[in-house]
């Protein structure tokens, strides 16, 4: 008889993350797709000085052009042949949109892949190669397959006072716990960017709602 209720227990965990991810998943994403968006004006911006990075950014500038016609498949292969023919910022550039069309498919493994990739290019800032830890950790949050715990150990290092990507890798590691059916893990990561004044307003409201919604502990 206890077997039933810890497995009626977990399948309602498992609803409520679900839930929450409906909810709230696709404000995470479409932050972290802005963000990508503007820095991917602020380096091709700055790598347009030389006869090749000009080349390059035309050939960039041809995928995107696809990509916006909604010639997504197009669009893939003019990037990946951008980001396998150069390691300048356009060939960063092209593996994140490389990635976000993978992304928009069933198949989150493969756009990990590719993020993974990105973190993993010392050529690129810092900065990009962190914003790529946290695009995979939010495909990882997509896929039944990928453990909830691991998907916070990605993020965890950024998650850290002063930390740029700090209130996103929270909310992704509350997320997580949610998978995992942590529910009380979950509420600690959110009660720490409600309570953080240097967390954006719409992050902190967002946290807010989820710990209304969960109930106290």
């Amino acid at each position: 008889m206890g077997d039933i209720f810890r497995e009626v227990d977990e399948e309602l965990k498992q609803e409520r993350y679900e839930k929450l991810w409906r909810l709230y998943g696709k404000y995470i994403i479409g932050a972290a797709v802005l963000l990508v968006a503007a820095v991917a004006g602020w380096k091709a911006w700055q790598s347009h000085q030389t006869s090749q990075r000009l080349a390059e950014g035309e050939r960039f500038a041809a995928g995107s052009e696809l990509l916006l016609d909604g010639k997504s498949a197009e669009a893939y292969q003019v990037f990946a042949g951008i980001s396998a023919d150069t390691r300048s910022g356009y060939g960063i550039l092209a593996k994140f949109y490389e990635a976000s069309i993978v992304a928009g498919g069933d198949d989150p493994a493969k756009s990990i892949s590719i993020y993974d990739a990105i973190a993993a290019e010392s050529s690129a800032p810092p900065s990009l190669r962190d914003l790529a830890k946290i695009l995979g950790a939010l495909q990882g949050l997509r896929s039944s397959t990928i453990d909830g715990k691991i998907i916070a150990d990605r993020v965890r290092p950024m998650s850290g006072a002063g930390k740029t990507y700090r209130h996103v890798a929270l909310e992704i590691m509350a997320l997580a716990a949610m998978k995992s059916g942590a529910t009380e893990v979950a509420r600690g990561h959110y009660r720490e960017i409600v309570d953080d004044p240097a967390a954006a307003r719409g992050i902190r409201t967002r946290a807010a709602q989820i710990l209304n919604i969960l109930g106290e502990s």
